[in-house]
């Protein structure tokens, strides 16, 4: 998730918020961590862990353990003015669920999409608020995407460009693959 707007803290609290779990949850600074580190924490006390950054005016979290369906509505998160993106990759899950793209702006939709532009888990194009959503649905079409003959990952990386290009965002793949970054635990209060 990306957001501007935010600080590292509150962008984890905001989530924290949105757990659909009974109980509230607190954030809980666990020191620095690896990914790897972080989800054998996760993996024996807590069920989500997020790895804290910023990059290029963006502050942006990573999540480890639990299930994406675990947190609700992200409307909420992005309030006060607040600019959320969320790119979801189920890389576990045994259905084949698409990557997903999410952008929300003061608790409001402007667009949403799986990023296979298949058609499948309820997206039929890029849906949202009507100028934001149709200016990203035109150069998704402008560039011919979703290709007749690629498979879903090249779609995936091609529509990952290009929501990275239309959005301003981009990860830092080694300090978020490999490195070592500020890592809180979302816990039940």
């Amino acid at each position: 998730m990306f957001a501007r707007g935010l600080s590292p803290l509150e962008l984890a609290e905001r989530l924290a918020a949105t757990l659909l779990y009974e109980a509230e949850h607190v954030v809980v600074p666990v020191g620095e961590h690896t990914g790897a580190s972080l989800l054998e924490l996760v993996d024996d006390a807590y069920d989500i862990g997020l790895r804290l950054g910023t990059v290029n005016g963006w502050v942006y979290a990573v999540a480890y353990g639990g299930w994406p369906a675990e947190f609700g509505p992200l409307a909420p998160v992005s309030r006060d003015g607040a600019h959320v993106f969320l790119l979801e990759y189920e890389e576990e899950n045994g259905k084949p669920v698409p990557p997903q793209f999410v952008y929300v702006h003061n608790d409001r939709l402007l667009a949403a999409f799986n990023m296979h532009l298949d058609g499948s888990w309820g997206y039929k194009k890029v849906e949202g608020d009507s100028a934001t959503a149709a200016r990203l649905q035109e150069r998704l079409t402008a560039a011919d995407l979703p290709h007749s003959k690629a498979n879903k990952r090249d779609i995936h990386r091609a529509v990952l460009e290009m929501v990275g290009e239309s959005f301003g965002l981009s990860l830092p793949r080694e300090e978020v693959v490999s490195g070592i970054l500020p890592a809180v635990l979302l816990d039940p209060a």
